[in-house]
Order: C-alpha cells, then sequence, then structure tokens
C-alpha cells in the first residue's frame, strides 16, 4: 500500500478544489507545494495507479444542462441481488449503487437528461422482475453536493 507523504496529501487537497485554470496546471502545482512539474505528474500518476486517486474530470452542472436526478431505494431478494445491480448499473446515468441492510437493501442514484428519460429508466428498472418495490425519492431542496477530504487531520 502506497504511504502518503505530506507533499502527496497536499497535491490531493488542490485537485480536491479543482485543477488550476493555467497552460501548465501541473506547474502551478508544484510551485504550490515546493516541486517539479514532472514530479508532480508523477506523484499524480503514481497515486492513480495506487488507486488514491479514482479519476480526474469535470464536474458539471447537472441541471443547468437539463439533466434531473433521484435517489432510489429498492427491495430485491437476496438471489436476485447481483442481477438486479448489474440492471441497474447498465444504465450509464447511475451514479452509485449500494447494497444495505434494510427492507430496501439496493440504493442507487440515477442522472438523465429530463424527466420524461429518468421516469421511463426507472419503469424499466422497476419492471424487472428482480424488483420486488422501489421508492423514487427526487430532490425537493439541495443543501451541499460537493466534499472536501481534510487530509490534515
Amino acid at each position: 500500500m502506497y504511504q502518503l507523504e505530506a507533499v502527496d496529501k497536499a497535491i490531493l487537497m488542490i485537485l480536491q478544489k479543482g485543477i488550476p485554470f493555467d497552460s501548465r496546471p501541473y506547474f502551478a502545482i508544484g510551485q504550490a507545494v515546493g516541486l517539479t512539474e514532472q514530479e508532480v505528474i508523477e506523484r499524480i500518476k503514481r497515486m492513480k495507479e495506487e488507486q488514491i486517486i479514482r479519476r480526474m474530470s469535470g464536474f458539471f452542472n447537472s441541471r443547468n444542462l437539463g439533466y434531473t436526478s433521484v435517489l432510489c431505494a429498492v427491495s430485491v431478494a437476496e438471489e436476485n441481488i447481483a442481477q438486479a445491480a448489474e440492471l441497474i448499473n447498465s444504465y450509464a446515468g447511475v451514479t452509485h449503487n449500494y447494497v444495505r441492510d434494510h427492507q430496501y437493501n439496493l440504493w442507487f442514484t440515477l442522472i438523465a437528461a429530463g424527466e420524461t428519460a429518468r421516469e421511463n429508466i426507472l419503469d424499466e428498472i422497476e419492471s424487472s422482475p428482480y424488483v420486488d418495490k422501489m421508492l423514487r425519492l427526487y430532490t425537493n431542496r439541495r443543501f451541499k453536493i460537493n466534499v472536501t477530504f481534510d487530509l490534515e487531520v
């Protein structure tokens, strides 16, 4: 397992807040943490290989792009969980999918291009022979949408 050094944590803190909008962002990160551009790239590469960094990508305001989301809780017989999860995960807009110890034992989030597309996908999932019941938990008010891990703890 890769041991994070203080400089790795500093790099991760910067990346969590967003890659600098600069023609040479890794150079800018290096200046902030006392490394060369190439050293920053190598450390990020190593943390990616060690699966400390899952992925680096842009985050978009899905609502402003016309997308809508929903949290769903599904009741699935234990013997059907793998098949239900595979079906749910086959939809590109599924962002999370977890098994939980509850009557509604499979929870997932879905983002789709509009309410009609979202409801069509949910109807398909709900009509699956693997799904017994589904709760559709729509957002009424958003309080927080991001997280920054304090790596200095």
